[in-house]
């Protein structure tokens, strides 16, 4: 009997020591939803502050991806419904103009609003970029404008076009992906607006953009398995493959069809004409 109630006392502490595991094991992992971002900017109101972060340590012409957080210094918690917009704006000497940019979403994470930037130029002594944000808090409607810094990429290699197209219009095409090329076939993704007016740039959508990578300091050869850019309505970027086989400094050539498949920009590459007027560029 002693043997029995010995078992069965152990049996019991087994199954406690099981449990509260587990419950440790359930228990919620709080993080940091901002991890591995470099926050550039943080303006201070007196009842609350705006961060800025992105993945870079300042704003590039180009892509940018930037993540917002509005801080309720009353009680110190980040606002999770403040439904913001933005609107980024050149000013110039002799005039001002907007920037592609994409909506404001917290649905990644409720405290962090997200979306993207296109900044065709770098601001200069006498010009520059300011991010005008309207947003609720506690109720009430805030609009901030801040002057933000836009400087060129430090390899100098060029990641987004800026040109007309032979339907007169102007389009904005932008490298996003990949970040950290590898010798391989690589998701290849960038952007692409145009210009309606100074201040408006719709997301162009359902034209292909044609891929043909090449290295001019090797003779200038291609690669093979690449993938045209084609629109995807989910993420409104257009996606493709791009395929690297060796490192080094390429070119990726680049033409604008529209849905027609007629060429707006960009030509092909042969033995007379060695790359096209539209393209990337990539050294790694």
């Amino acid at each position: 009997m002693k043997t029995l109630k010995y078992i069965f006392a152990i049996a019991i502490l087994s199954i406690s020591f099981v449990s509260c595991s587990s419950d440790k094991d359930d228990d919620p992992i709080i993080s940091n939803p901002v991890e591995g971002l470099n926050k550039i900017y943080e303006f201070t109101e007196a009842d609350h502050s705006v961060e800025i972060y992105t993945e870079k340590t300042s704003l590039e012409v180009g892509y940018n991806e930037i993540s917002i957080r509005i801080k309720d210094m009353t009680s110190d918690k980040y606002i999770t419904n403040a439904e913001a917009t933005w609107m980024p704006m050149m000013h110039m000497e002799t005039m001002s103009h907007s920037a592609p940019h994409s909506m404001l979403s917290n649905a990644e994470h409720n405290t962090v609003y997200k979306g993207h930037i296109v900044f065709q130029m770098a601001s200069n002594a006498t010009e520059y970029w300011d991010v005008t944000l309207n947003y609720n808090l506690n109720g009430q409607a805030v609009t901030e404008t801040h002057e933000v810094s836009v400087i060129q990429p430090a390899d100098g290699l060029k990641k987004v076009q800026v040109f007309l197209g032979s339907d007169a219009v102007k389009y904005v095409l932008a490298y996003v992906n990949p970040k950290k090329p590898q010798v391989a076939i690589n998701d290849f993704q960038a952007v692409l607006y145009k210009m309606e007016d100074m201040m408006t740039y719709p997301v162009v959508e359902n034209y292909k953009v044609t891929v043909d990578p090449r290295m001019p300091g090797m003779g200038n050869h291609s690669s093979p398995n690449n993938q045209d850019l084609t629109y995807n309505a989910a993420t409104k970027m257009y996606n493709g493959k791009l395929s690297l086989t060796m490192t080094g400094y390429w070119k990726i050539n680049l033409k604008l069809l529209n849905e027609s498949g007629d060429v707006l920009k960009g030509e092909d590459v042969t033995e007379s004409n060695p790359e096209s007027s539209l393209y990337f560029e990539l050294e790694f």
